[in-house]
């Protein structure tokens, strides 16, 4: 996967929590440890996070925001044509690059490959480098204990950032309350 960052989102009954760490690796030396990697879009209804190179992230996140706006901020519409979009760019197609998106009500991993993916749990979703250490972090939190939302995206990536050498402990977290 991308040696670049680590990307949690969580989507509980009444919140949607994204975070990101802010490690930006260029080969084996550290770039940048204060990058921000998540944002809110739509009206601050769409919560949305990359991994990959940030040039491609402000592409992809123009792009995609366009969807929202056409869509009217119908978050599975948009995911839709933003992936067909996306896999129909030659360009675009090949990078090595994911998001999340999510919003109260949904939650999406997205590709370039064309990929739309809602996790099977329907409420935890992961990309990056440490990805993996932080869903699992997430999932066992999520059934041991009584974490708010928030406090679980960062505990999660936190020991994400203990664990992969890619993710530091520079947490950034946006939230989505009713």
């Amino acid at each position: 996967m991308f040696e670049a960052t680590t990307i949690l989102a969580y989507k509980g009954q009444e919140q949607a929590v994204i975070g990101g760490d802010g490690q930006v690796t260029f080969g084996n030396a550290v770039l940048k440890g204060n990058a921000t990697k998540i944002r809110k879009l739509y009206k601050d209804q769409i919560l949305a996070g990359f991994a990959g190179s940030t040039a491609d992230a402000f592409n992809l996140f123009d792009m995609f925001e366009g969807h929202l706006e056409s869509c009217k901020g119908d978050l599975l519409k948009a995911v839709i044509a933003f992936s067909k979009e996306w896999r129909k760019d030659k360009v675009l197609r090949r990078l090595e690059a994911m998001m999340i998106v999510l919003n109260k009500k949904h939650i999406f991993i997205l590709s370039g490959n064309g990929d739309v993916v809602e996790p099977e749990d329907g409420s935890i979703a992961a990309i990056g480098s440490g990805g993996n250490f932080a869903i699992s972090a997430a999932r066992a939190l999520a059934k041991h204990s009584d974490l708010k939302p928030i406090d679980l995206v960062k505990e999660s990536l936190m020991i994400a950032g203990d664990l992969c050498i890619y993710t530091n402990h520079n947490i950034k977290i946006l939230e989505i309350e009713d």
